[in-house]
């Protein structure tokens, strides 16, 4: 005879649904940890990167930077300086994470993961949101035409997301092992910003340059979202044959790396 009492919770749902409160509750951490309750709180989540956004596009504006191509200065600088921001902070926020947040831990549904992918979160939607609002704004009183392809753009944008993370949540898991991985971060994101195509278009540059700058990883994705934006004006240079298996490849590293520190980390 069929029950017809209330039927359990399959095994991957109710796991499903514990591992998004879970999510959910780290998140909310992380955004009263860093912003807290006072000012405008919340909302700093995407004014902070805005407004690094909107200087740089004032500052290139006011100085007419050149970026060897007939691209209005303002699309080019917030396609270019969002893309920055998404994979630059990234790492930022994960190197040292765990060390701050051994004691959460002891929750037996923490796992390491977790503290790794709820600041992923965090600085995906800040600069997601900043890019979109900003994006909007720009259309609305005249300073940029709409976008000619806007699911283009999103997987420009997606692709820079996918290959920050993996590179974030790596980065993290061999800090706890390696403290010279905070020292070597800083100044390396410095040196690649200018090389991360944010400030040129690969087709502005000499065919040996071409070659070169497109070994490094964004280049591609922030190709994608020029080519999203501009359509055929912007003549983009991107292998998704490369950039796909490369991010990959270190989202594999960054999880065998994690289940590395999980299995000796010790909480406090």
């Amino acid at each position: 005879m069929a029950s017809i009492g209330p039927q359990p919770t399959a095994p991957f749902a109710h796991s499903l649904q514990v591992q998004l409160r879970i999510l959910r509750a780290l998140f909310m951490r992380e955004v009263l940890t860093r912003y807290g309750r006072h000012n405008i709180g919340f909302l700093w989540l995407f004014v902070e990167p805005m407004i690094f956004t909107l200087g740089v596009t004032a500052l290139w504006t006011a100085t007419k930077s050149v970026h060897g191509s007939n691209l209005p200065i303002v699309a080019f600088a917030l396609t270019g300086y969002s893309s920055v921001l998404l994979w630059r902070n990234m790492p930022g926020r994960c190197i040292g994470a765990l060390q701050g947040s051994l004691s959460l831990l002891f929750h037996r549904n923490i796992r390491v993961l977790d503290i790794y992918l709820a600041r992923l979160m965090l600085e995906f939607g800040g600069a997601t949101i900043s890019f979109t609002t900003l994006s909007l704004l720009f259309i609305s009183i005249g300073w940029l035409a709409p976008p000619h392809d806007i699911l283009e753009i999103a997987g420009g944008w997606l692709t820079i997301a996918w290959f920050g993370s993996a590179l974030a949540i790596w980065l993290g898991a061999l800090s706890h092992e390696y403290e010279l991985v905070d020292k070597i971060w800083h100044p390396a994101a410095y040196l690649i910003f200018p090389l991360s195509g944010s400030a040129f278009m690969v087709d502005a540059l000499p065919k040996i340059a071409q070659e070169i700058v497109l070994y490094i990883p964004m280049v591609h994705g922030v190709e994608i979202v020029r080519e999203g934006y501009f359509g055929s004006a912007a003549r983009a240079h991107y292998n998704l044959g490369y950039v796909l298996p490369l991010s990959l490849l270190l989202t594999a590293l960054a999880l065998f790396q994690v289940r590395k520190v999980a299995r000796v980390v010790v909480p406090e």
